[in-house]
């Protein structure tokens, strides 16, 4: 029986239950019930201590032991632990002495975070963000929907959004500066363009290899923009506008784009005392 069910079956019994059991035993007890009550739990301690000494670790351990070198990826990790229903693996070195344990609670501890959400922005730098945003986006959508919307040209790509959200509303950060924000866009246009060119017929493929590679040519370059991975990916998967534009979609909408919101950038941003931009050019 488990300890659980012993000591729920210990609560349940009453002094009711007590006496009753004395009248069954024959002969004369010179005990009151409560001097059984007693005698029962000092008993039911006793039993108890002497159940948990008596169990040993080989008793209850489990036989066919699971474990995982060092080198194991994670991946395999999680999947022995769904399969036998386990919450945690032995890790072995080569000589198989332990190395370790890998649970959940290392995965889930990995997700706990353990810095504090940054305090909020005032009203006036809200009021910033906005007014950056919606002049450093008016001359490019103009551009686009009252001179070429009816030619080949594009002026107003997707990518143009995340940029605007960097350059107006995180001014000091590394990947909002003119480096990065021009850098990375040329950049990552000219991959796309090729990954098409080369990879269209696989257009999965394309879309792909566009936004990997443009991201590892951005740390190489220093112009690390994260708008830059959806201008990438929108040379593969834009309209057949955009895709007969070849590597002049570098040029327009890419590098006209961000050279205009540049200069919005500079001027708005430099306004307010409470701003300065750029932090760096180079």
């Amino acid at each position: 029986m488990k300890f659980s069910a012993l000591n729920e079956c210990r609560q349940t019994i009453s002094d009711e239950d007590i006496v009753k059991a004395m009248k069954k035993i024959p002969g004369y007890l010179d005990i009151t019930p409560s001097d059984f009550m007693e005698i029962y739990r000092v008993a039911y301690d006793q039993a108890l201590h002497r159940l948990r000494h008596a169990i040993t670790a080989e008793q209850i351990m489990t036989k066919r032991v699971i474990s995982v070198p060092e080198t194991a990826p994670l991946a395999d990790v999680v999947r022995l632990l769904a399969d036998h229903d386990i919450s945690g693996i032995p890790v072995a070195r080569p000589d198989l002495t332990l190395a370790g344990v890998i649970s959940e609670k290392d995965f889930l501890s990995k997700m706990g975070g353990g810095s504090q959400s940054p305090p909020g922005v005032n009203f006036s730098e809200i009021a910033w963000s906005w007014l950056g945003a919606f002049f450093g986006i008016t001359p490019v959508a103009l551009l686009q929907y009252s001179f070429f919307s009816d030619g080949d040209l594009v002026f107003l790509i997707g990518s143009f959004g995340a940029s605007a959200v960097l350059i107006y509303g995180a001014v000091r950060s590394p990947l909002a500066q003119p480096r990065n924000l021009v850098g990375g866009h040329v950049v990552s246009a000219v991959i796309g363009v090729a990954a098409w060119q080369v990879l269209g017929s696989a257009p999965w493929l394309a879309a792909a290899f566009a936004v990997a590679t443009a991201i590892a040519a951005m740390h190489a370059t220093k112009t690390l923009h994260p708008p830059g991975g959806a201008t990438a990916l929108i040379a593969v998967i834009g309209s057949e506008k955009i895709h007969s534009l070849g590597f002049l979609y570098v040029l327009f909408p890419v590098l006209t784009g961000v050279v205009i919101m540049l200069a919005v950038a500079l001027v708005v941003n430099n306004i307010a005392r409470s701003r300065k931009y750029p932090e760096f050019w180079w």
